[in-house]
């Protein structure tokens, strides 16, 4: 297989890279990667107005048609802006929005429902929430509770979402609800689109331990969503859901951002002495280093094989192919934080904003955070059973 890029996607990704290179010098101070550092309340203004500048440039929905904001490029482009925005820790990319519910009504909405939804999102005027996991939902997602009861031409639904991301600066959500609970499991789901301001919703914060604030608590109160709002026929949601999971999974962000972070501890190890000699010639250090370049080579070559598959399955891809680029990807990151955090030493537990703390104190926060990232989205264990099932026609014994 041939990677290389034609011409005309390096010229591509070398403007988006100049123009990273430039917008990112208008961070706030401090400013990391991840959903943490977006949904704060200082970077949240950053993120709208990366989101507005990258919509005027044309490269937040590129793949989409063009009477719903894209210019129907090829998907290996969105693949190109993601990694570029992965690598500069970009935000202004809505990852529920645009990640995941705007490809899944490319495939499932009605016209009436992509004609509504996709334009602001591609404008960057309207940004999303994902309601699904639920106290006792989690990973084991159908067995949800939230209700939805048909009333004329509205829907009332009433239940409990847990860790939605973002949930407090939202303008909508698709959520999930049971519409028939006489059905077990993924039977008798439906699924949503719900405006954040209908009245019977209530958002409360789920601060992290490191007193951040990017979970949250939604309460679904008799709120009314309207019949037009439901997308796919009723009690068949289970199988758009399985749909945007798999969008959701087939990012490539994460290995522009390992990629990043490992040049920088690189660069780390190069200047940085111990007995007399500087980390990079510590053959561990030499070894790990390596290994995780190698890696990273790994994990952008299940991505592309994800967008290529995207792009012959008209967005919808096999589950284990997604599952396979989350699985590898997550876990990648996590190697990542641990290789430096013991590079590092204790050195590495330092916060940041100390002047002792290496790379401004990241892996001491990212050391901690990247265990999240194998539960988010679907637990490491269940995409390696997905893979099983669906890649390797091995029998379910559950």
């Amino acid at each position: 297989m041939d990677f290389k890029l034609t011409p005309e996607q390096e010229a591509l990704k070398k403007e988006l890279d100049d123009f990273l290179r430039e917008e990112m010098k208008n961070a706030p101070p401090g400013w990391e990667a991840g959903m943490e550092a977006m949904f704060s309340d200082e970077g949240w203004p950053f993120h709208r107005y990366m989101a507005r500048r990258l919509s005027e440039k044309g490269w937040l929905v590129r793949p989409w048609p063009r009477e719903y904001g894209g210019v129907d490029a090829p998907m290996i482009e969105q693949v190109i802006f993601s990694e570029v925005m992965g690598y500069h820790r970009a935000p202004g990319r809505d990852i529920f929005g645009i990640g995941m519910i705007g490809p899944t009504l490319l495939v499932a909405g009605n016209e009436e429902q992509k004609k509504e939804h996709l334009p602001p999102i591609a404008r960057a005027e309207r940004f999303w929430c994902q309601g699904w996991s639920e106290p006792n939902a989690g990973s084991d997602l159908a067995s949800l509770t939230t209700r939805a009861v048909r009333d004329g031409d509205d829907y009332i639904i009433n239940g409990q979402k847990t860790w939605t991301s973002g949930a407090h600066f939202a303008d909508w959500s698709f959520i999930l609800a049971r519409t028939n609970p006489e059905e077990k499991r993924s039977r008798g789901i439906s699924f949503f689109l719900v405006d954040m301001k209908s009245p019977g919703v209530t958002v409360r914060p789920l601060l992290g331990m490191n007193g951040t604030h990017l979970f949250n608590e939604v309460y679904y109160d008799d709120v009314r969503v309207p019949a037009r709002n439901r997308v796919g026929e009723e009690n068949e949601g289970w199988a758009i859901t399985r749909a945007t999971m798999n969008f959701e999974r087939s990012s490539i962000e994460t290995v522009g951002v390992v990629k990043r972070e490992l040049e920088e501890l690189a660069a780390f190890c190069k200047e940085t002495k111990w007995n007399g000699k500087t980390l990079s010639q510590n053959p561990f250090v030499r070894h790990r280093l390596a290994q995780l370049a190698i890696e990273i080579d790994v994990g952008r070559a299940l991505a592309y094989r994800t967008a290529w598959l995207q792009e012959k399955g008209g967005l919808l891809l096999s589950a284990d192919a997604a599952s396979a680029a989350k699985v590898y990807g997550t876990e990648l990151a996590q190697r990542l934080a641990y290789t430096g955090y013991q590079i590092m030493g204790l050195y590495g537990q330092v916060k940041m904003g100390s002047k002792w703390a290496p790379l401004h104190g990241s892996y001491e926060s990212s050391s901690q955070l990247c265990m999240g990232m194998n539960l988010a989205g679907g637990s490491s264990e269940v995409q390696r059973n997905m893979i099983a099932w669906f890649g390797l026609g091995l029998p379910r014994t559950i």
